[in-house]
């Protein structure tokens, strides 16, 4: 009888740990926060994305006011288009600059939007010209070897 209690609380623990770690899964993947319901969609062009994902955040001044649609590689001038979903209740001015910025321990990406100074708004289906790429780490590396390379010549 002993037994069987021990066996009992043990699987009792192992699903509560399972349940855990589903809930810490669904966190770091940007499944459980969605309080955003009424969206305008605008567009942002990107050299490279680096890992911007479907779901990512976009955050003004910290706080989160979007989320990325979609991301897709137009063939005609080779480049990132970034599908931008922003909350109904934030707007920005035309000259905003979208940035891609790296995030935490495990490197999430989003974008920032900085507002700019223009008196007319963003509104949906319009483009955001300012933007700036992810900085890809292998890239500065290999930029940082060249140039130490060609100072020992």
């Amino acid at each position: 009888m002993e037994r069987t209690k021990l066996d009992i609380w043990v699987g009792i623990f192992v699903i509560l740990g399972l349940a855990a770690l589903f809930g810490l899964a669904t966190k770091v993947g940007n499944l459980t926060s969605n309080n955003i319901k009424d969206t305008y969609t605008i567009y942002a062009h990107f050299e490279n994305i680096g890992g911007l994902k479907p779901r990512a955040a976009i955050k003004a001044a910290g706080v989160v006011v979007g989320r990325v649609n979609s991301i897709i590689f137009d063939t005609e001038a080779y480049h990132a288009v970034v599908s931008i979903d922003v909350d109904n209740r934030y707007i920005f001015p035309k000259d905003t600059f979208a940035n891609i910025y790296t995030a935490g321990l495990l490197g999430e990406q989003y974008i920032g939007l900085e507002a700019g100074g223009d008196m007319t708004n963003l509104a949906a289906g319009d483009l955001i010209t300012q933007t700036q790429d992810a900085v890809v780490l292998e890239k500065l590396i290999s930029q940082f070897l060249y140039n130490k390379a060609s100072e020992e010549e």
